[in-house]
């Protein structure tokens, strides 16, 4: 029976397609691709000319069944996304499934992924640790997405484009307080750059450098809870030393809490008295 195969592309260095990719790629009978004109392009570099399918997120639906019904007739196919390995934080995760549940074979290469590319270079720890992709735009479900992470003590990774990453390390700080994030541009490729900072140090930096390329933000998790409890007096100057960079008074609080595992309430209170005293 004919097989789906999974074929990781180069994140921005050509030389890291595997010698395997390139055999899968020579030997189907035809390429579903995220656009088409950029996998011509890696194909051109190959010397291969091969029929290509476009399979992106608001067609997905419609060539899936294509696809699978091709796949289903004999052909092979290799399912390739414009970087990185098909399927993560990718629509070809569609695909898979159908195949999967059509019984068809799917077979996955190893190969470049950014997020494992940004967790090695970090510096972070990376025994454990979770991928978020990219965030909402809506501010509702951005917020929700960030909240459901504020205990969140593995390491984070997130995917961001260079507009928005001001934005994001704003919202990143305002959620976890001051961790240390490892923000990666454009890996792999001419202008690779790895900044290993504070996400406070690293909103500064963006404000002064407008940012360019394609980013992977790697995030610190937050501090088990047996060893981030300290007493309310603490978190309570944690919460007043927050307001004083400008965070509202329940961001503080909420940022408090996160960080030095006591109740929103008890922090809360205990700052309007220390705020009505005057202390």
């Amino acid at each position: 029976m004919a097989s789906l195969y999974v074929v990781p592309t180069p994140i921005g260095n050509l030389g890291d397609l595997t010698e395997r990719a390139r055999r899968v790629l020579s030997e189907v009978d035809f390429i579903a691709a995220e656009d088409t004109r950029v996998t011509i392009k890696l194909l051109n570099h190959l010397g291969l000319k091969k029929p290509l399918v476009s399979y992106f997120e608001y067609n997905s639906r419609m060539k899936g069944d294509v696809i699978g019904d091709r796949i289903a007739n004999g052909e092979n196919c290799a399912l390739v996304t414009d970087a990185g390995t098909p399927a993560i934080s990718d629509p070809g995760a569609d695909l898979v499934a159908l195949c999967t549940e059509r019984g068809i074979t799917v077979t996955a290469l190893p190969g470049a992924c950014a997020v494992t590319t940004a967790l090695a270079v970090s510096g972070l720890p990376t025994g454990r640790f979770c991928f978020e992709g990219f965030l909402a735009m809506n501010k509702k479900s951005r917020r929700a997405h960030l909240d459901a992470l504020r205990q969140e003590t593995r390491t984070m990774v997130f995917y961001e484009a260079p507009h928005k990453l001001p934005a994001t390390l704003a919202d990143l700080t305002q959620t976890f307080g001051d961790r240390r994030v490892a923000v990666c541009r454009e890996l792999t490729k001419l202008h690779e750059e790895v900044l290993r900072l504070t996400l406070t140090e690293a909103c500064a930096h963006f404000a002064q450098t407008p940012p360019r390329g394609e980013f992977v933000l790697v995030v610190e998790g937050a501090p088990a809870q047996s060893d981030s409890m300290g007493t309310l007096d603490q978190a309570v100057e944690k919460a007043m030393a927050y307001m004083e960079q400008g965070v509202s008074a329940r961001d503080a609080v909420r940022q408090a809490a996160s960080h030095m595992g006591h109740a929103r309430n008890a922090i809360y209170q205990e700052l309007i008295r220390r705020i009505d005293e005057g202390e």
